[in-house]
């Protein structure tokens, strides 16, 4: 979710071709968050959202789980290059180099076909622990993905696996012939097919006659409509301190500062109601996660009319090399240095932050 809406967020116009398709892969992102948190609850786990603390660009790269381990994901603004590593983490395997194939997880497909196997070759044990039942609630029933109840006389496996299916297919196609989720969706493009659009700058469409997809054959494949390139807000990608260098210098650093903090605040408010809907009181899910939306929208507000409205002063901007000597590519990559630069959004968790600094404690 940071590293979609970091690059929504970014774009000046919102109501525009590009904001639209980035919110509807966030919008099915939050739905395939839910299904995890959902199975993790009917075999007796609890979700543990508000301690997420997911770090930019990431230690060593890839993703959680040992997912495509040579990605070094970045918070940053729309670009070229941001949307080359959006169409990484949602890449179908069949449009991967044999070097991007070779670790465990190349892609998040692959993690999914390793927890599907897993419920398939321990059918009895998860039939057990979903009517055993868990202490953390299910949230959803009328959302349109599975829940999970101790007396549904429907196979559990079953609900497993579908909705195992529906994040593959949504992000990266129904099949390996394909780039569409499929019928079910009614063949809207994965997430995969929907940053390619952007990336292209064409509407999708199947070449005629048809013809595989290939790495070397996917621009045949988006020579639809144009679609015209939006105003983005140069942001400066963020470094793993958090801009702490750069506020120590800039002048009007307290007052950035204070916006960047709100937005931080508003960040681990959604993440905290989110984490109460699944482990607070049955009663009160519903009101959580309404809450968790109401977050977003504040977040959305903080981010685009005031930590973006904050610029990074150019004399700061002319020693990023100096203060981060091993960011500085990442971070020129991904920013153009030679416009006016503008903070982004961190998004901080402080109550992961805070848990942390508890358990590190001495006293």
């Amino acid at each position: 979710m940071p590293l979609y809406s970091a690059a929504m967020y970014s774009l000046e116009v919102q109501n525009y071709p590009s904001y639209n398709t980035i919110r509807s892969v966030l919008m099915e992102e939050m739905v395939h968050m839910a299904i995890a948190a959902n199975l993790l609850a009917a075999l007796g786990g609890s979700p543990d959202i508000k301690g997420l603390r997911p770090r930019y660009p990431a230690p060593g790269g890839g993703l959680p789980g040992g997912v495509m381990p040579g990605l070094t994901p970045v918070l940053a603004r729309l670009s070229a290059r941001q949307l080359d590593d959006f169409l990484r983490i949602e890449a179908p395997a069949r449009l991967l180099s044999e070097r991007e194939r070779r670790s465990a997880y190349p892609t998040i497909g692959h993690f999914y076909d390793a927890l599907r196997q897993a419920v398939t070759a321990n059918a009895d044990r998860v039939r057990r622990a979903v009517r055993a039942g868990g202490p953390a609630n299910q949230v959803g029933g009328n959302l349109g993905y599975p829940t999970f109840a101790p007396d549904d006389p429907a196979d559990p496996v079953e609900r497993f696996l579908h909705g195992i299916d529906i994040i593959t297919h949504q992000g990266e196609g129904e099949h390996e012939r394909t780039i569409e989720a499929g019928g079910t969706y009614q063949h809207e493009g994965s997430h995969y097919a929907r940053f390619a659009e952007l990336r292209h700058r064409r509407r999708y469409r199947a070449p005629d006659p048809p013809r595989p997809l290939t790495r070397d054959t996917e621009a045949d494949f988006f020579r639809g409509e144009e679609i015209p390139w939006p105003v983005v807000i140069n942001t400066l990608a963020v470094p793993a301190d958090g801009y702490a260098a750069v506020l120590a210098e800039d002048p009007d650093g307290p007052a950035a500062r204070k916006e960047l903090d709100a937005f931080d605040a508003a960040y681990t408010a959604m993440m905290t109601a989110l984490d109460r809907a699944w482990n607070g009181p049955a009663e009160t899910w519903w009101p959580s996660l309404g809450a968790a939306v109401e977050r977003m929208n504040d977040m959305r507000v903080l981010s685009c009319f005031n930590v973006m409205r904050q610029p990074v002063p150019e004399a700061v901007v002319e020693r990023l090399e100096v203060l981060y000597p091993r960011e500085y590519k990442l971070l020129a990559d991904r920013t153009d240095l030679g416009r006016p630069v503008f903070y982004g959004p961190r998004f901080q968790n402080n109550a992961a932050q805070n848990n942390a600094a508890r358990n590190n404690s001495p006293f």
